[in-house]
């Protein structure tokens, strides 16, 4: 529709041969104004030169507002790299995303639009919501114009109701586009070394639901055909009827020794498989505690899982840690430790601002080319100096012929982010090993250093021994997070947390003031701390903290490693 009303004012704008002219929804206009039918819409035509302005027709108060577009996107079962790509492009393009229980909501990351979160049971994170509600939910918010995604765990039509939340967009006249996804069964059954399909085990496969609707008068499974067909079987939401779904199959001719599982979690850092005998599967699951979401999977193709598992074998699997970096620079980071096996825990400890007053580095923008060396120690300083470059009119070339020096890899990444190559960044990543590389090349010339609002005075004290005629300038502020949000809170109150990489001292410092007596407890024994480097060891030693682990090399992947060392 947007495209439509877009015609209908540039056709309000042309005047031709004394007249003017637009198209206009028949439904909107009575009998008594000629007009000629052109597909849906009609063309008014009218002698605007003869006719006095406030005699005009006000068609334009009369047009419909533009109708929204809702996508029905299936998010995966959990891992937020399993979202396919038309899913994540649909998510940039959102105003509105209701996303239910089970979706990761990592994946709220490939959108700026509001988010709500539309809980199909009653719990901590809010009330039930009905499927009603939803379906209107979905039908008023694109009648406003917006564009909106319905984010479902999986896959929308595998036993997920899109297809009655579709049916509800089309009996509203709302266009609608479903985005399939990878459906639970098949990422439990890959992310547990199980193969649904085996030429030596089964020829076909069952997705079977084990929570009908409750309003049915009696269930729609014919256990007699389950039990004897001729493949695996996987069953949905069956975790609370287990114990009736393995009674039942027995009972209509499947033996008792059929191998099954169940698995939780599936495609999550804390995915837990538990198999047996069909037989035996109820009282194993139960000794082991396992909770929704679930899938039980009954066939022979669970002898092999030991043969093709590998998600569980990654080093840090099943470890929740937390990332304390702030949470707009957090995704990749948080992506690696997925990718290591490991939860990782959003627990922004600093946030990342920009300066109250740009004047002292337009100042310096406007003598860029007066420096012989250009610094950086972090990453947000190269951004806050070169961002403030471009908007302000300038660009790389301003630089003249400053060589530039960053603190460590990650620094000199920013940096090429901008075409630009450092000429030295030291073997250690800290300002002493920087101070060390350049102090033989800085004698009387002049250097740039564009740091943060706060930091150690290891450079500036160095450089200036060293014969440099230094200038520094804040591009950027790095400030305290004065609290955590209550569920991370409660995560580190209850001892959830297996690990917290300290990835600064800064870091290391607002850490401690937030920890509250209970959690604080918990440091060093259910939760251990691990530090980039020897200089954020001794920041948190100082602040009453117990580190477990330090990296050897001082970046996050430097962390990750030390972590895996210490298991």
């Amino acid at each position: 529709m947007a495209g439509v009303t877009r015609s209908i004012r540039e056709r309000n704008r042309i005047r031709a041969n004394g007249f003017g002219g637009c198209f206009i929804p028949s439904e909107f206009l009575g009998n008594s104004i000629p007009a000629r039918m052109t597909a849906n819409f009609l063309l008014i035509s009218f002698p605007h030169k003869t006719m006095a302005p406030e005699n005009q027709p006000d068609f334009e108060s009369k047009l419909p507002i533009r109708v929204g577009r809702v996508y029905l996107v299936g998010a995966g079962p959990g891992d937020p790299g399993l979202l396919t790509l038309r899913g994540a492009e649909c998510l940039r393009q959102a105003d509105l995303v209701l996303y239910d229980g089970l979706v990761n909501p990592l994946l709220l990351h490939h959108t700026h639009a509001n988010a709500e979160r539309t809980c199909r049971a009653e719990g901590p994170t809010g009330r039930q919501i009905r499927q009603d509600e939803i379906n209107q939910r979905l039908v008023a918010a694109a009648r406003e114009g917006k564009t909106v995604v319905r984010l479902k765990g999986g896959d929308p039509f595998i036993f997920g109701r899109g297809s009655e939340e579709a049916a509800a967009l089309r009996a509203a006249g709302i266009p609608f586009e479903v985005v399939p996804g990878i459906t639970a069964a098949t990422a439990a059954a890959v992310y547990t070394g199980i193969s649904l399909t085996h030429r030596d085990h089964a020829s076909a496969v069952a997705f079977i639901t084990g929570h009908e609707d409750p309003a049915k008068p009696a269930s729609a499974l014919d256990y007699s055909s389950l039990a004897h067909f001729p493949g695996t079987l996987v069953f949905y939401m069956g975790l609370h009827r287990l114990e009736a779904i393995t009674a039942a199959l027995i009972a209509a001719g499947k033996p008792s020794t059929t191998p099954a599982c169940v698995v939780c979690r599936a495609t999550q850092p804390l995915q837990r498989t538990v198999t047996g005998s069909l037989a035996d599967l109820p009282g194993l699951v139960k000794t082991a505690g396992l909770h929704p979401p679930s899938l039980v999977i009954v066939g022979d193709c669970v002898r092999v899982r030991d043969q093709a598992r590998w998600f569980e074998d990654r080093p840090l699997f099943g470890q929740v840690i937390g990332i304390t970096r702030p949470e707009d620079q957090a995704d990749e980071v948080a992506q690696r430790a997925y990718q290591l096996g490991a939860l990782p825990v959003l627990l922004p400890t600093i946030e990342i601002a920009p300066p109250d007053d740009w004047a002292a580095i337009d100042d310096v923008l406007c003598r860029l080319d007066k420096f012989d060396w250009i610094i950086w120690t972090s990453a947000n300083g190269v951004r806050g100096l070169l961002d403030r470059l471009w908007s302000t009119g300038g660009d790389v070339r301003r630089l003249g012929s400053a060589k530039l020096a960053c603190i460590g890899p990650a620094t000199a990444a920013a940096l090429a982010t901008f075409s630009l190559r450092a000429d030295v960044v030291p073997t250690e990543f800290r300002a002493e090993s920087l101070a060390a590389s350049l102090a033989p090349l800085v004698a009387g010339k002049r250097v740039l250093w564009a740091r943060a609002s706060r930091g150690r005075d290891v450079l500036p004290r160095e450089l200036s021994n060293a014969g440099a005629i230094l200038e520094q300038v804040v591009v950027y502020q790095n400030r305290d997070v004065t609290s955590f949000p209550a569920a991370e809170m409660g995560q580190l109150e209850r001892g959830e947390l297996d690990w917290i990489g300290l990835s600064s001292p800064s870091i290391a410092r607002s850490l401690a003031q937030n920890l509250t007596p209970t959690a604080r407890t918990l440091i060093g024994s259910r939760t251990r701390l691990a530090s980039i480097s020897p200089v954020t060891t001794a920041a948190a030693i100082d602040a009453g903290l117990v580190i477990a682990a330090e990296a050897t090399t001082y970046t996050w992947e430097g962390l990750f490693q030390a972590m895996i060392a210490s298991q």
